[in-house]
């Protein structure tokens, strides 16, 4: 472990709140069976983590950005994904986009709860591959592994936001039907942000789906929209 690495865990130490350390992991579920079995918590809350990944994240290396992400901690992890968020949003050439993306997939297995992959999948991963083959997203959606999963549908955020919405709906199309709600609130959030952008696109979808999708994806997908439109699509109605 380098000082640079022992400095950011002592920072992150003594801004833990014993009131958060006991109530993350009933948050984050991680009980025997739940998606964050095991996990661990220091107690501190995202603003604090934020601040302490901005201080350093020009300086740090990669090999130390490694051991902070394959820390037994949830806040450190989660320090080690905003630290590569920033460093990625500052990198001007391709070259040095591509050596951090490789780094980011590499360690995917400790991006492994859902404000780890909604924090960086689609800053890192969409912006990166927009402009590319999609085949690594596919790949996820097809896996079978939750973290994947929710990876390859919330990383096409940074693709509906500039409108580009084929690829998005065709990984919904492979996620759907998923078990896990955490897979279903992902669609639907995305589904809901393209109805942001184009209501006609994301009905068009949902008047495939929305009598058979689970009822929590539908719910996530038509939050924001008329009341008596919400009504109609909840009774199975056609709209």
């Amino acid at each position: 472990m380098s000082e640079l690495t022992e400095q950011i865990k002592l920072a992150l130490a003594e801004k833990s709140i014993p009131e958060k350390a006991a109530f993350f992991p009933r948050f984050f579920k991680t009980k025997p069976g739940e998606y964050g079995e095991g996990d661990k918590f220091l107690g501190v809350i995202v603003p604090e983590l934020r601040k302490i990944s901005k201080s350093c994240f020009k300086e740090i290396s990669l090999d130390e950005i490694r051991q902070l992400l394959q820390d037994e901690y949830h806040e450190v992890r989660l320090t080690a994904i905003f630290i590569l968020v920033y460093r990625y949003e500052k990198l001007k050439t391709e070259e040095a986009r591509k050596v951090l993306v490789d780094f980011y997939i590499e360690h995917l297995d400790f991006v492994n709860n859902w404000d780890l992959v909604d924090s960086s999948c689609h800053k890192i991963l969409g912006h990166y591959f927009r402009k590319k083959d999609k085949y690594l997203f596919y790949e996820f959606a097809e896996s079978g592994q939750l973290w994947r999963q929710r990876i390859a549908m919330i990383s096409t955020y940074h693709w509906i936001k500039r409108g580009e919405f084929e690829d998005v709906f065709a990984i919904a199309e492979l996620l759907v039907f998923h078990p896990h709600d955490l897979i279903q609130k992902a669609v639907g959030w995305m589904l809901r942000e393209i109805g942001n952008q184009d209501l006609k696109s994301e009905l068009a979808f949902l008047r495939m789906y929305f009598r058979t999708m689970p009822r929590t994806a539908l719910r996530y997908a038509i939050e924001k929209l008329d009341s008596d439109l919400r009504q109609k699509i909840l009774a199975g109605e056609d709209f």
